[in-house]
């Protein structure tokens, strides 16, 4: 097989088309690229100033919570050593102090709780019934006479 001189111009001829068509097909493939890689960007870009001013605002509301936190701090404090916050703690330790003797002499215990539970039941009612009411009118006497009253009442209905 013999190759003439028309036939390496047609061979070199469609290796040159060939890469040139191979160049234009490359420059579009990269203009596509450079064009994604822009939009990438650009998301990136975007996606880091959100992250920026989410950040921001988080770093503003744990400042504004942390005041806030140091405000009621100081709030707590200030309403403790008001008048009569003293008696209060006083209270609860004598409170605390007698559930844990009632733990250690059984036999004062049950009379205690018994006790106990008919104070909580009275607070209770004044708190939110009709001895409230009397209480805020007449003023705490008469509210103990219609106690005892209703006590005496009680104890005839048992007999």
């Amino acid at each position: 097989m013999e190759l003439s001189y028309l036939g390496i111009l047609l061979i070199i001829a469609s290796l040159v088309v060939g890469y040139f068509i191979s160049y234009v097909k490359s420059r579009f493939e990269v203009g596509a690229y450079k064009k994604e890689l822009k939009e990438y960007k650009e998301h990136l870009n975007r996606q880091m100033k959100i992250t920026n001013e989410g950040s921001k605002n988080l770093e503003k509301d744990l400042e504004q919570a942390k005041k806030e936190n140091e405000n009621l701090r100081i709030s707590v404090k200030t309403l403790g050593q008001k008048p009569g916050r003293s008696e209060l703690r006083l209270l609860n330790i004598y409170d605390g102090a007698l559930r844990k003797m009632m733990l250690k002499a059984p036999g004062f215990s049950s009379a205690w709780e018994v006790a106990l539970q008919e104070a909580e039941r009275e607070y209770e009612e004044n708190e939110k019934g009709f001895k409230s009411i009397i209480k805020k009118v007449f003023g705490p006497s008469i509210a103990q006479n219609s106690e005892s009253g209703h006590i005496d009442q009680q104890k005839e209905g048992f007999n």
